[in-house]
């Protein structure tokens, strides 16, 4: 009997010691594997007959373990590789990574490799060159002044509105004079004065364009304002049963401040209320302008540029294409990413979405809806919709979204460049026919595929279209005569 008592106690002795595992999985494996292994969370050794004298464990869940294999038995389950499009993987972060710095790394030995070779490529006086070429007589710059004009016209029109000095018909007729004069006036300026430089020409043109934009998104939100007010108005009066209407002003601001802070802001379309940041940050602000002045890319730039002046382009060649393409890269990243969050952390403009992921497109429709983001806003507020609300289908309100868009591509660059060239219209206007094919016959990657294809090969055509035409034009013909003036 005593040897039985002590047999019993040393029984319960080790099961009290089983007590303390915990059945919690960890890592994919549960504690009582651990166990099983010898190693308990107390640190004690513990046997299977330990293991298996657990009070928790009835016959029939040891039976069906049986049937079951253990974590030792069994280390493989279905599952794809992280790479594979079925695995639903997208963490690619340390990629990103990557990309940057063996960007910083060659983009370094490429600085380096110039400075050696070249010397200080950085020159104020060649880049300001670029944009005037008489330091007493800058045309570009008298442009941008004299805009203004045109931003005061439609203060006034909007104010007359809005005490009723002006009817609704009226007010649309000085607007569309003003809005019209906006477009044509820059380019009887670039046609006449012979010192206007191409760039200073573009520059001047693009600001326009975009006074033009936003002066239209101006009139037409104030349009609606009114509009939504002689609405409650009315209805006001009838809840009221009252023969003469109440007037119902909506909250509109028609300072000077709020049409200046508009034009500058970094968005084409206007609102009453702009979402705000609520302070400046400065390192924000200073990482941005680092990114806009660094001259690093300037000797990258002109070594490009060179095979362009020695050959005169042979459009059949890939290899002016590459360069063309990076420099559209780098581009979309200096303007939308860098200038455009300096001036919207310089102002507190709250909403950055300039662009989203068109790099992930994968048909031709949702790189133009993405890339782009001011633009596209622009034209889904105040071009597309109200052509399906007159009536228009679906495919013909397409189709003069991408007309407008040909239109002005072709005013920005063969006005400056004083030559009359198809090529951006008919750039833009193919991607119509291309937009249908990849949308119908290609999906997934190979759509990106095509888009990317399209990048890389369709803008830099049309780019070294203009190039050529323009070197033709001025340096062959100067040299048959002598030699450019």
């Amino acid at each position: 009997m005593e040897e039985t008592g002590a047999l019993i106690r040393k029984r319960r002795a080790t099961i009290s010691t089983g007590k303390g595992v915990t059945l919690k999985q960890v890592n994919g494996r549960s504690a009582v594997n651990e166990s099983i292994n010898g190693h308990g969370d107390s640190g004690n050794i513990v046997t299977k007959r330990n293991v298996s004298d657990l009070p928790s464990t009835t016959s029939k869940e040891r039976k069906k373990g049986r049937n079951v294999p253990s974590d030792r038995q069994s280390c493989h389950r279905l599952q794809e590789s992280l790479l594979s499009s079925a695995s639903g993987y997208r963490n690619y972060r340390g990629v990103l990574n990557w990309c940057v710095v063996m960007l910083v790394l060659s983009n370094a030995r490429l600085f380096l490799e110039n400075l050696l070779k070249y010397g200080i490529l950085v020159d104020p006086i060649q880049v300001v060159s670029l944009f005037i070429k008489d330091p007493y007589n800058m045309p570009a710059a008298c442009l941008v002044i004299v805009s203004n004009v045109f931003i005061v016209a439609a203060l006034y029109t909007e104010r007359r509105l809005s005490v009723g000095c002006f009817s609704e018909r009226v007010g649309l007729l000085v607007h569309s004079i003003n809005l019209s004069v906006t477009l044509c006036f820059p380019v009887a300026i670039v046609l006449m004065v012979k010192s206007m430089t191409p760039v200073g020409g573009a520059s001047a043109l693009g600001v326009y364009t975009v006074l033009f934009l936003k002066l239209y998104s101006y009139k037409d939100v104030n349009k609606w304002c009114r509009e939504m007010s002689h609405a409650k108005a009315r209805s006001l009066a009838r809840s009221l049963s009252c023969n003469r209407p109440h007037s119902y002003h909506c909250c509109l601001n028609l300072s000077c401040c709020n049409l200046y802070y508009f034009v500058f802001a970094p968005t084409l379309c206007y609102e009453l209320n702009f979402p705000r940041s609520p302070r400046i940050r400065m390192s924000f602000l200073l990482r941005r302008l680092f990114e806009m002045v660094s001259s690093w890319m300037i000797p990258i730039i002109q070594s490009s540029m060179k095979p362009l002046e020695v050959n005169i382009i042979p459009l059949s060649s890939l290899s002016h294409q590459v360069p063309n393409h990076l420099l559209w890269l780098i581009f979309f990243y200096w303007f939308f990413h860098s200038s455009l969050n300096f001036i919207a952390e310089l102002l507190q403009f709250g909403d950055r979405e300039f662009y989203r992921d068109w790099w992930n497109s994968e048909t031709i429709t949702y790189f133009w809806q993405n890339w782009n983001i001011p633009v596209h806003k622009w034209c889904l507020r105040h071009f597309y919709k109200p052509l399906l609300k007159s009536g228009v289908s679906k495919w013909l309100g397409q189709s003069a979204v991408f007309l407008a868009s040909a239109f002005f591509h072709e005013y920005l660059v063969s006005v400056p460049l004083k030559m009359l060239r198809p090529w951006a219209f008919m750039g833009m206007m193919a991607q119509l026919p291309l937009a249908w094919f990849v949308a119908r016959f290609l999906r997934g990657n190979y759509g990106n595929a095509a888009v990317w294809i399209s990048l890389i090969i369709g803008q830099p055509i049309a780019v070294l279209m203009y190039v050529h035409d323009y070197y033709v034009l001025h340096y062959r013909e100067g040299s048959a005569g002598g030699g450019p003036e």
